[in-house]
């Protein structure tokens, strides 16, 4: 699939304010079953500096510092890609990584960062454990099946529901509370996943849906590390296993790290801010097979 993408945000201040460091992660993947064909960032009040870096997980982020004063700044990143279909997972799983739980001690090192638990002393949420072996009992111990069967139990628990304020909740407050957004969902998923010993990290990006709606957001996904198939995406809240039509922008073992927009503001007592935002998608071509 190919498609473009031309994400807005427009912030508007009661009074004139300095803006602090801004940190954006707006330009899609151009790694795995993705190609980006062109991305532009446009920012104003102009940037002092701007200049990208490679994150810890791999993705091009962008910084940018202001010197200026503004009551008003917009960010527009336009994007055009290219997406593929993945390779079966059935077919690329090493046969001996492919039942759980997973020896910890045979992954690459690399992996441990997705592998620690939400709570502060790397343990984890033990609603998560619970559930998590609750779908472990009704898989066989294959990790597809697991996989397959801890969307299903996730589903029938949680109700999915949009939330556009906050960071992704824990995993046991989604629980408690049967309703959660993309982000807890997929929160949710990947607590349990590293609880048995699956590498699992967040995902932010977007999905375009069929039938087009009102209104394009932002979602959120996982994506668990499968020995012999590498990063695949599972959607939670959606599908299941993701398609072409999920364009991944960035990743990391830390949801807060994948804000599309983040940064500060100084200014007088009492200056409140407002944003309005946008989503564009066109696809310009389908699947290729």
């Amino acid at each position: 699939m190919r498609a473009r993408l031309i994400h807005r945000f427009d912030y508007r201040y009661t009074k004139p304010v300095v803006l602090g460091p801004h940190r954006f992660c707006l330009r899609p993947r151009p790694h795995g079953f993705q190609r980006l064909i062109d991305f532009k960032l446009e920012i104003s009040p102009e940037p002092s500096q701007l200049y990208e870096l490679m994150a810890a997980g791999g993705d091009t982020i962008t910084r940018a510092r202001f010197l200026q004063e503004t009551e008003a700044f917009s960010v527009v990143a336009t994007s055009e890609v290219e997406t593929f279909c993945a390779p079966l997972i059935e077919a690329c799983l090493d046969a001996e990584m492919a039942q759980l739980p997973v020896p910890i001690g045979k992954l690459n090192p690399d992996l441990l960062s997705n592998l620690q638990g939400w709570l502060p002393n790397g343990q984890h949420d033990a609603a998560a454990v619970d559930m998590a072996q609750e779908a472990l009992m009704g898989s066989d111990g294959s990790s597809l099946n697991f996989l397959q069967q801890l969307i299903e139990i996730i589903q029938d628990r949680v109700k999915y529901t949009q939330r556009h304020v906050g960071p992704a909740w824990p995993a046991g407050r989604t629980l408690k509370e049967r309703v959660g957004s993309c982000r807890d969902l997929a929160m949710l998923m990947i607590e349990c996943c590293r609880s048995l010993g699956l590498p699992a990290r967040f995902v932010s990006g977007y999905h375009l849906v069929e039938p087009k709606p009102e209104r394009y957001d932002l979602h959120a996904w996982a994506e668990v590390y499968l020995q012999g198939a590498g990063w695949r995406g599972f959607d939670p809240s959606g599908q299941g296993a993701v398609d072409d039509r999920y364009i991944p922008v960035v990743t990391s073992s830390k949801s807060d790290l994948t804000a599309a927009v983040c940064g500060t503001f100084s200014g007088p007592p009492g200056v409140e801010s407002s944003l309005e935002w946008e989503i564009q998608a066109e696809i310009l071509s389908s699947a290729i097979r």
